[in-house]
């Protein structure tokens, strides 16, 4: 019983579970969601006809993008999901991973099983080296 009476154990004990917890959040954050790699996402595209989907606005959507991806901005994606197969992988991508986890947890909570979000976003697609396809 001592050791909790000690306020430099206390301090100790915070610590450690406030550690602990900012280590999980991004895991509670995903909500579901399922996130894949660069060279994931390209097998996904290239051996199960995995389909890109860019959320971003059209602005950024024509300045550069994934090659083959649709532009389907975040804000129409509920009104158009009758337009994303539901039998093949859906490969989210925005500007850093975090809007497209939020969204791959909304699409799996409405069937979309094979929904995943690219880790890092387009970032992480310019820092692998893949190519942009600039829309007009």
């Amino acid at each position: 019983m001592d050791f909790f009476l000690d306020q430099t154990n206390l301090i100790i004990l915070f610590t450690a579970v406030a550690s602990g917890i900012m280590l999980l959040l991004p895991t509670i954050l995903k909500g579901g969601a399922k996130t894949v790699s660069v060279s994931e996402a390209v097998l996904l595209a290239n051996q199960k006809q995995g389909v890109f989907v860019d959320v971003r606005g059209p602005e950024a959507f024509k300045a550069g993008t994934v090659p083959q991806a649709r532009s389907l901005p975040a804000a129409d994606i509920q009104a158009k999901l009758g337009s994303l197969p539901k039998d093949k992988p859906i490969i989210v991508v925005c500007d850093q991973g975090r809007e497209s986890t939020r969204i791959v947890g909304s699409l799996r909570k409405q069937g979309y099983d094979q929904a995943v979000g690219l880790e890092g976003g387009l970032r992480s697609w310019l820092q692998a080296g893949m190519p942009l396809s600039r829309k007009h």
